[in-house]
């Protein structure tokens, strides 16, 4: 079953705290051992242009861009991310596996910003022309309980310090997501069960 995640592009959503970045790298390492070669990728940011955006995205305070400036950052970021780094190495056969890609677009400037998602998906299709992930892991647990980890970690993003109110419409964004798209994104909870349950729950869930 292995094999036929080869080439193919599998990310990871949700709000902060959820643990994206531990289960992406956990993924990249275990199809590693097993001889399937994947690269372990992040948004904003991704490759050297992407990177740099992301500086100016993830730095200063909270209220430094009004949403549609957000969109724009971010859209420019993904798309030389996209270019440059994820589309080569999928057609060389490469498992490139994101912690977060377009979604958290739609749930942070859409839900959360409350842009109009219709304005969102014009810049998406003229970005990305189509193209979107095959597998997507939403991880899923309360808000509350995801800022407390967050704030555990120690180094802080603006994104962090948006209020409450505003993580509780990222949430409902992702939720809503994993709705409207049953085929492509798997929802899990995450809020009862430790990391390497979740890393085992996410291998069961792609039948590895």
């Amino acid at each position: 079953m292995l094999e036929i995640l080869k080439g193919k592009f599998i990310t990871f959503e949700g709000g902060e705290g959820g643990g994206k970045s531990t289960q992406s790298k956990l993924l990249v390492e275990y199809l590693n051992k097993q001889g399937i070669e994947a690269i372990y990728t992040r948004e904003p940011g991704g490759s050297e242009g992407g990177e740099e955006i992301r500086k100016v995205l993830v730095t200063g305070s909270a209220n430094k861009w009004d949403g549609i400036t957000e969109l724009l950052l971010m859209y420019a970021a993904r798309r030389d991310h996209t270019e440059k780094k994820i589309k080569p190495l999928l057609r060389k056969g490469v498992v490139v596996i994101s912690d977060r890609y377009y979604d958290s677009t739609i749930a942070y400037q859409g839900y959360g910003h409350k842009l109009s998602l219709d304005k969102i998906k014009v810049v998406e299709q003229v970005t990305l022309e189509g193209f979107k992930p095959d597998i997507t892991f939403i991880l899923d647990l309360s808000v509350e309980q995801g800022m407390e980890r967050a704030n555990k970690r120690g180094e802080k993003n603006r994104f962090e310090d948006m209020k409450t109110e505003f993580h509780k419409r990222v949430r409902e964004g992702f939720l809503e997501i994993a709705k409207q798209n049953p085929q492509r994104c798997k929802l899990v909870d995450v809020s009862k069960i430790d990391i390497q349950q979740v890393h085992e729950k996410i291998k069961k869930l792609l039948n590895i």
